[in-house]
């Protein structure tokens, strides 16, 4: 299986993309087979024509919904005042 990040914004990571592949144990990433990499374009300016997932992109990109995001840093302590402390 091959892997490719949602950064590139290419068919794989698209929601509009119908071919085979599943979201990566990596967050922001998508796991395919190159064996079968090309799926039909569903609703998008490609409407039903098979593109080749790792290497076609489009303007009308949609993140693809069951991709897995990075996990956010959190955020910094502040430290607050209590008012009742004497």
């Amino acid at each position: 299986m091959a892997v490719q990040s949602v950064e590139r914004r290419r068919c794989l990571s698209c929601n509009r993309w119908g071919g085979l592949r599943r979201p990566a144990d990596t967050p922001e990433h998508v796991e395919y087979d190159e064996d079968h990499d090309r799926g039909p374009c569903q609703e998008g300016p490609w409407h039903g024509s098979l593109r080749k997932g790792p290497r076609n992109a489009c303007g009308q990109w949609l993140r693809w919904v069951e991709i897995r995001p990075a996990e956010a840093p959190p955020p910094p302590a502040t430290h607050t005042e209590n008012p009742d402390a004497p």
